[in-house]
């Protein structure tokens, strides 16, 4: 019994699980991190289900195989090479296994599953078992408590049960944040009615509970457990009887309760299927025979049915007819019966990746209590794959993620005489990447991440012939990605971060008629895509969204959202640190910068060409340049007066707290938070840290060394005198985005505007030093960036009383990241290969095709066929031979851009 142990820690390494962690949290990866997995069998599905477990971090991971590597394991088992053969599979697995994360115990078990192995897991999953293991150690695991899941893979088709038993809790079934939404009356009535903010629908269900919170006047409700409601709209719900409760005044907020769940007695019933492809609800009913009749034919035959052994399949279709006797299927899909067995010999690595992602997904839950767990049967299949007739083609790659290379391996593509596959990705190899994108390691970091995955697709099938680029895919790398590129291809596939880039491809896949296989993750959620010239719709052009921009009054003035406030927070980093800074630059470098800021319009011109002015004088001169680290301080602490305290005070002098509107309703009502101001206290972690990430970031964009030291901070503060702050009348603040701009209209203070233009002038000023705009990076916690954002969130969020987000929450929404988990991608690339089987064959049937809607969070998977093409690409071809003009001008500029 080997064991490999990188390390043992007890917080969460967030560098490592950084993208996973905003899938799954952190009391989730706690409970995982307690948590030890038996997976049995090391075929090519057990393997991908442990790549992924390791990854997601559990504490101790166990793999069990009695049996020895041959060549036809090298075809989907990624970690053995021919040196492995005659030797056990867990054994030649578990050190690459353990590699994948320092933080998962890994060991290897050679010997058979007993009742004494199984009793020291709190997971158990078993793969290439037999159906009597299956009944017997599943009643073993379901009387100890102990989760258990069975995997298997056959040829094209694939099974997946779960049973966690009957106390198991689920504590978040769908993972999606709680809605929380603002109130703007509720009736005194029976029900009573909750009417919600128009500015975000409440996205509550019928059964959902909720809790109040900050209401007046009606306060009982601030005292009440969770409340189940039912939905009237989508701004408002009833919540049962309030006609005893207080008059109802103004405020209150409403937020969701997520209370833990007991699975049901249907849990236990084997009958219940997860259908996923409702074209196929018959297929998938007799394949839960079919797998059991399997078992029945190996038991006698020790073997798998022959390849396209008609005798055989007819043996196989017996016993399911026999089985069928006791279920009544109202139909019987013979055909599947029969494709299984002559096919069950395969062992292909995209139905591996397909439902070793969906296996360890389930293993996940299980260790976390997060997310709905499997109920309990699935079939999945991709007989569509087979043959519709004999016609081959060969295909290419363009770019694509790492689990696309991994089976483009075992698949063997590009490992043909002619064959080849060019991969493009700019970015660099990054810590945060280590967890979900297996083709890396420590020793890759900063590494290209193109020429690695091509150097660890090439160690997993040597016949494989890769180009690596390191290209950006859009208009300026249309030099080497041109037309004789394009047409050397015989597909893309496109595993693609950015709906932009996805749509470029898509139009240059269009205009050089090229199929192309596309698919994305966003944490459990994956959708994949076929685009197949002349017979489906290709991905089409970017969708305009901006139902979710934030007004800019609210960012300016009344946020009501944590969301609103870190918005605000960006917006200070990028003017104070990036945007001034490269003014000043373009100011001291181009003549013509003051007339083309001009002819933005004077108010914007008033307040850039103010900022260069300030930012070139030294703060003895009225200006804002520092000459010390002792200014840097001092303006970091000014900054922080004038934003959370003179700002709001100004903003109380022109609304106050009892202000009317002009129809004498409350003006701080509704989504209309009532600030106030803070006091700024030295000894306050967030007013300190606001200080020095402000002043370490105000030093560096003029080349000035700060320090950490909190001691030495407050030192100098005491020194610091603060300008008093009087609220002036004439100030203008603007309630809508309306005002705003049509004060934009109006004649700015043209005096003023001279008056820089006169001092900017100056030829001494052209002498100054450059200054160094900075450019925010949220995964360098040495940077001061996240620090300026999270307090500067969090003190703005005080003075609206919202409550506050950790570092962790707050990175995740400011810097924008993408959640993403190991499993989604590995099911996702799995379902695109298999696509790719069909492009291969040179598929001509629509039907054939499938485009996938999976969340594996919540159990929900839908394969559809694609959309047809109907005249668009006879259009096109006109268009191409120039017989008819373009709809509109972007496709007359630019072709290689025009989607359909």
């Amino acid at each position: 019994n080997c064991f490999y142990k990188m390390s043992e820690i007890s917080e969460i390494d967030e560098g490592f699980y950084s993208r996973q962690l905003y899938v799954l949290g952190h009391e989730a990866m706690h409970r995982m991190g307690s948590a030890k997995v038996l997976i049995a069998g090391m075929k090519g599905l057990g393997v991908e289900i442990a790549k992924n477990v390791v990854l997601s971090g559990v504490k101790h991971v166990t793999v069990q195989d009695e049996g020895m590597t041959t060549w036809s394991d090298l075809s989907s088992q990624f970690f053995l090479k021919e040196s492995h053969l005659g030797q056990n599979r867990a054994t030649c697995s578990v050190q690459q296994l353990a590699v994948l994360n320092p933080h998962v115990v890994v060991a290897d078990y050679t010997g058979p599953l007993d009742e004494n192995l199984l009793l020291q897991y709190q997971v158990v999953v078993l793969t290439d078992s037999s159906l009597e293991d299956q009944k017997r150690f599943g009643e073993l695991c379901h009387s100890h408590g102990i989760k258990f899941i069975v995997a298997d893979t056959k040829g094209l088709c694939g099974q997946l049960f779960c049973d966690f038993g009957e106390k198991f809790e689920v504590l978040d079934r769908d993972g999606e944040m709680p809605a929380s939404v603002m109130i703007q009356s509720i009736s005194k009535d029976n029900p009573g009615v909750v009417i919600c903010t128009d500015d975000q629908k409440h996205g509550l269900s019928d059964g959902d509970k909720v809790i109040f919170s900050e209401v007046q006047g009606m306060t009982e409700l601030n005292n009440m457990g969770p409340v189940e409601i039912k939905v009237r709209g989508q701004y408002s719900f009833s919540i049962g009887d309030t006609s005893a409760l207080s008059e109802y005044e103004r405020g209150g907020v409403v937020n969701e309760v997520k209370q833990p769940k007991p699975l049901s007695e249907a849990l236990q019933d084997h009958d219940l299927l997860v259908m996923n492809d409702f074209g196929k609800i018959s297929r998938h009913k007799t394949l839960h025979l079919a797998f059991q009749a399997l078992h029945s034919f190996v038991k006698k035959e020790k073997r798998l049915p022959g390849l396209w052994s008609q005798s055989d399949a007819d043996y196989l279709l017996n016993i399911v007819r026999e089985l069928n006797e006791v279920a009544q299927l109202e139909e019987l899909d013979e055909v599947t019966v029969q494709s299984l067995s002559f096919t069950a010999q395969g062992d292909l690595a995209p139905i591996n990746a397909f439902i070793g992602g969906l296996a360890a997904q389930e293993v996940i839950k299980a260790c976390s209590r997060k997310f709905t767990p499997l109920q309990q049967w699935l079939y999945f299949d991709a007989l569509e794959c087979l043959p519709e007739e004999n016609i081959q083609t060969h295909f290419i790659s363009g770019a694509i993620g790492c689990e696309l290379l991994k089976n483009f391996a075992l698949m063997g593509l590009g490992a043909g005489d002619d064959g080849h596959i060019t991969i493009t990705d700019m970015d660099l190899i990054e810590r945060s990447n280590l967890n979900r994108q297996f083709l890396f390691r420590t020793r890759d970091i900063g590494e290209p991440k193109s020429k690695v995955a091509a150097r660890a697709a090439c160690d997993i099938n040597p016949q494989m012939r890769i180009t690596a680029h390191q290209n950006r895919l859009d208009a300026d790398s249309e030099g080497v990605y041109d037309y004789c590129f394009f047409m050397g291809l015989d597909g893309v596939a496109a595993a693609l971060d950015n709906v932009e880039a996805r749509v470029y491809l898509d139009g240059r896949c269009v205009q050089h008629q090229k199929p192309m296989l596309e698919g994305g993750t966003l944490g459990t959620k994956g959708h994949t895509l076929v685009v197949v010239p002349h017979l489906t719709e290709s991905y089409g052009p970017a969708k305009s969204s901006s139902s979710n921009a934030i007004p800019l009054c609210t960012l300016k003035n009344f946020p009501h959202r944590i969301e609103h406030t870190l918005q605000w927070a960006r917006d200070q980093f990028e003017g104070l640190f990036k945007q001034t800074p490269e003014n000043v630059n373009f100011f001291l470098r181009d003549a013509a910068f003051i007339k083309r800021t001009l002819d933005l319009g004077d108010t914007e011109a008033l307040e850039i060409l103010g900022g260069v002015w300030s930012s070139l004088h030294d703060m003895e001169a009225g200006g804002q340049r520092p000459k010390s680290w002792e200014d840097c301080v001092r303006w970091a602490h000014c900054k922080w007066e004038s934003l959370f305290n003179n700002d709001i005070r100004q903003l109380l002098h022109c609304f106050p707290p009892d202000e009317k509107t002009t129809h004498g309703l409350p003006f701080w009502s509704g989504s209309k938070r009532c600030p106030h101001p803070l006091t700024f206290d030295p000894s306050n972690t967030t007013h300190i840290e606001y200080v020095m990430a402000g002043a370490n970031l105000y030093g560096q964009i003029y080349g000035i060394k700060g320090t950490r030291d909190f001691t030495s901070i407050r030192g100098i503060l005491e020194n610091v005198h603060v300008p008093a702050f009087t609220p002036k009348s004439s100030v203008k603040i603007h309630v809508t985005d309306k005002e705003m701009e049509e004060e934009k209209k109006r004649e700015c203070d043209d005096v003023r505007l001279e008056e820089l233009k006169g001092k900017l002038a100056s030829p001494s000023l052209k002498s100054s030093a450059q200054m160094y705009p900075i450019d925010f990076e949220k995964d360098d916690d040495s940077n001061f960036h996240m620090d300026y954002i999270v307090a500067a969130s969090n003190l703005r969020a005080e003075n609206y009383d919202i409550p506050a987000a950790d570092r962790h929450k707050s990175k995740r929404i400011a810097g924008r990241i993408i959640p993403a988990i190991a499993t989604t991608t590995a099911a996702v690339a799995g379902l695109m290969c298999l696509e790719l089987y069909k492009l291969v064959q040179g598929h001509q049937k629509i039907g054939s095709y499938r485009t996938a809607y999976i969340n594996l969070a919540v159990q929900y998977f839908v394969m559809s066929q694609p959309i047809g093409v109907t005249t668009v690409w006879v259009w096109f071809q006109l268009w191409l031979q120039g017989k008819i003009q373009p709809l509109h001008k972007r496709c007359h500029d630019d072709r290689s851009s025009c989607n359909f």
